[in-house]
């Protein structure tokens, strides 16, 4: 009987090419959107649950409180660590670690002492250096190919490299013991025996470190030591707990007001500022995007729900469309359920054999389906940035769990066609009186409005994020970003030879200005400060960020003034107690407008010692974060050493490579160990938006997919629709109706619940959308015209489906289409 089902099915296929065709590419495209989109998610749902310990590691985060908002970060001071552990026997192990935090890169060099002469090191720069404890490697898990991650930063000095950077500096030697220098703004300059390597384990971790440096043997040792008894300020390390089994965090926290006020309450006080300190499980610190400046950026649990959404949504339009399908050609099939009732037929069997069909249908879809996502994983890994897997046998359970998805997705497909076709009455149907039911032609109806209404919120939320994305990419930062070229600066060298390159620099005719800072806007400032007014003191301090710049930054990067004047060259008077700041940070500390504040005196406390500034001038309000991001007050400092982290230019319009030609040229004539390394300031401010313009990427390419799906759906039952109604078509044409007239009428309705979809999916789509924006503090507006457009578009689309099969219909030969049988 079995055997029977299966050569009735595939004749059926093979009798309907196109319903098969429409039927199987659909559900196939339906089912590959779902596995990319599942493979995506699992891996954002798995980062740090490898490690052999996850359950019971912990990141401790800090909440600061001010007295106007609380803002959570996932900083700690240095000895808070280790007095955790001291304090609470519930601790059994504890690490630091510290990304390079006044660096977006570093410098590391390599000379061969095996080579004659004085061979020029071997130097370039890496990005996410970290410091850390000699007991990182040992509650965190790394695949060592080479030394011990037991000992690998017990003693001071040492590194551990990932294994393409051991390669990019030894080529295919063992780069055990040996000695790097490394030069960082964080650390400072310094020598690193290698004591390890490392090779990705092709797990995602929120810690991607490419390489780390033990705590001793750099600048931070010296700061960790200075910093011993102090649990409020310099928050600059990540802090992770490893509990013994069967502790609660939760009770752990609970204790940690009464820690923190024995260890930091006089002192908070005398900072202005309290805090709260709470755990947070280390595989959920990925999704944790509440949380400041983690060790890497953040996933987002919204994206991850709108991606599942598209996903589900996509497969369900799938599922429509062969329900719609099966349920309108559902006449063509009656008179073999008549006869197979007539012959004894029972209901469950038709039952079976529908349902056989549609999961064998599924079956090949399924099969497509692996092979679409196969094709496409690597081209869809690249476009989200991670590294993403279908391969076996590791991921078998997955397979399996996508067959079975391909299974229940054709039973539920099929499961009401099966039960309506299998309720037909032999007599009415034998006698050829069967017609379509009202309920099956309303549910169609709905089915059609249902899958519609969610193209048509993909459609309105593909724009919405479009717009957005035009206007992070557009909106005013309030300085100059275009032909900003950023030069880094790491080494004892390449600072101390700061005034000469500035100088050098400046005499290219395509240089306007150069300027030098701590750090430039779109990259992480972590130097802030309380200020507060003569009479006050820290308690009612405004926190402000911080930068430390020379004469001629402000003008370089086109910040203007609202009131009196910038630092500059015509004031040599100006030091470090002469402050710059915005007009955020103005408002913030109480002045009515920005001319008061001219020549006003302002007054800072740092362990103990109070310094007060005058203000010399006001800037506008400025975007020196992502616009993600609302404007906080800012103060700019003239630095006294120098001792800058950056070099900005402000080229001017002209050929872009003679000009870094010729700036490497001198660059190499003043320092010719270190590579000449640029960026520029518009594309290093753009990386803020990296998730956005991934999530907008991924939208963008299943909101076609699930239209088309939709639109193949409309275009089967347009066909099926043109094929009922073609003895009517030939009587209107005969009797004079025009080839536009008889396509106005086959698509009509359809265009009217195309229609009704926009309506019930408009206010939907904007609800939705305007959560989404609430993630920016600077963000466009949904106005109508958005619906409009998407109205327009979904209309022209439903339109050119549809009228394919309407005018093939229309012009047909009506003699034809009026023969009888």
């Amino acid at each position: 009987m079995i055997t029977n089902y299966i050569k009735i099915a595939w004749r059926n296929l093979m009798k309907n090419k196109v319903f098969s065709f429409i039927n199987i590419f659909g559900l196939s495209a339906g089912l590959a959107c779902c596995m990319l989109i599942t493979v995506y998610l699992l891996n954002e749902l798995s980062y740090d649950k490898y490690h052999p310990r996850a359950g019971d590691l912990y990141q401790v985060i800090t909440t600061f409180i001010t007295q106007h908002k609380e803002s959570t970060w996932a900083t700690t001071p240095a000895p808070m660590a280790a007095a955790l552990k001291k304090e609470f026997p519930e601790v059994e192990g504890f690490t630091r670690i510290q990304s390079l935090l006044f660096e977006d890169k570093t410098l590391l060099q390599y000379k061969d002492p095996g080579a004659s002469g004085s061979p020029t090191p071997l130097s370039f720069y890496e990005t996410k250096g970290m410091i850390a404890d000699s007991s990182f490697f040992r509650l965190f898990k790394y695949d060592f190919i080479e030394g011990d991650p037991q000992s690998a930063l017990l003693d001071p000095s040492t590194v551990v490299l990932s294994e393409e950077i051991a390669h990019k500096l030894f080529g295919h030697h063992s780069a055990l013991n040996k000695v790097i220098h490394v030069s960082s703004n964080t650390n400072g300059d310094h020598d690193f025996k290698v004591t390890g390597v490392f090779r990705p384990l092709g797990s995602p971790t929120s810690i991607d470190g490419r390489f780390f440096m033990s705590i001793g043997g750099g600048d931070m040792e010296a700061f960790a030591q200075r910093q011993a008894n102090d649990f409020a300020t310099n928050n600059m390390f990540y802090s992770f707990l490893l509990l013994k089994p069967g502790a609660d965090p939760k009770k752990l926290d609970a204790k940690f007001p009464a820690f923190l006020d024995k260890y930091a309450g006089k002192t908070l006080k005398e900072v202005g500022f309290d805090k709260r300190q709470f755990l947070v499980a280390v595989p959920d610190v990925h999704l944790r995007n509440d949380i400041n400046t983690n060790v890497s950026p953040a996933g987002s649990k919204t994206y991850l729900y709108i991606l599942g959404s598209i996903a589900a949504f996509t497969l369900l339009i799938a599922c429509i469309n062969f329900m719609n399908l099966a349920t309108a050609r559902s006449a063509k099939r009656s008179a073999e359920v008549g006869v197979r009732k007539v012959l004894g037929a029972e209901k469950r069997s038709l039952i079976g054999q529908f349902l056989g069909e549609s999961v064998l249908m599924s079956l090949i879809a399924f099969i497509l389906a692996w092979l679409i996502s196969l094709a496409l994983l690597p081209l869809f890994g690249k476009m989200t940035g991670r590294s993403l897997s279908l391969a076996f046998p590791e991921n078998l359970p997955l397979f399996l769990a996508f067959l079975a998805l391909g299974i229940f997705t054709g039973l539920l497909a099929g499961i009401y066609p099966a039960f309506y076709l299998s309720s037909f009455r032999p007599v009415q149907v034998l006698k050829g009186k069967f017609t379509n039911s009202l309920a099956a032609v309303s549910l169609r109806k709905g089915l059609v409005v249902f899958q519609f209404m969610i193209s048509v919120a993909l459609i309105i939320s593909t724009v919405v994020i479009q717009q957005q994305m035009q206007y992070l990419r557009s909106a005013d930062l309030g300085f100059e970003k275009a032909g900003q070229l950023i030069v880094p600066l790491r080494s004892a060298k390449a600072k101390a030879s700061y005034l000469a390159l500035k100088n050098e620099f400046g005499r290219n005719p395509q240089v306007a200005s150069v300027g030098a800072s701590y750090f430039y806007p779109g990259i992480l400032n972590i130097g802030d400060q309380l200020f507060y007014l003569p009479g006050q003191g820290s308690q009612e301090g405004k926190l402000t960020k911080l930068n430390f710049i020379d004469m001629d930054y402000l003008q370089t990067i086109g910040i203007q003034a609202t009131a009196g004047r910038l630092f500059g060259h015509d004031f040599p008077a100006d030091t470090a107690s002469r402050v710059v700041m915005n007009e955020n940070a103005i408002r913030t500390l109480g002045f009515k407008n920005a001319q008061e504040a001219i020549g006003k005196k302002i007054y800072s406390t740092f362990r103990g010692q109070e310094s007060g500034y005058e203000i010399v001038g006001v800037v506008k309000d400025f975007h020196f974060e992502d616009l993600h991001q609302p404007i906080m007050p800012y103060a700019f400092l003239l630095n006294n050493r120098p001792n800058y982290s950056y070099m900005i230019l402000h080229t001017r319009t002209g050929t872009t490579a003679q000009l870094l030609r010729s700036l490497e040229t001198s660059w190499h004539q003043l320092d010719p160990d270190e590579p000449f390394e640029y960026s520029f300031l518009d594309a290093d401010f753009q990386k803020n938006y990296m998730a956005d313009e991934r999530l907008s990427t991924m939208i963008n390419y299943f909101t076609v997919m699930a239209i088309l799906i939709s639109c193949l759906g409309l275009f089967g039952l347009a066909s099926f629709s043109a094929e009922q109604r073609i003895k009517e078509i030939g009587i209107r044409k005969v009797l004079g109706a025009s080839v536009s007239g008889i396509v106005l009428l086959l698509s009509k309705d359809f265009l009217k619940l195309v229609g009704i979809s926009v309506l019930i999916a408009s206010p939907l789509s904007w609800w939705v959308m305007h959560k989404w924006l609430q993630d920016f503090a600077y963000r466009t507006q949904i106005d109508w015209m958005v619906f409009a457009l998407s109205f327009v578009i979904t209309l022209f689309i439903a339109l050119f489906t549809i009228s394919f099969q309407a005018i093939r219909a229309a012009i047909a030969n009506p003699v034809k289409n009026l023969k009888t049988e």
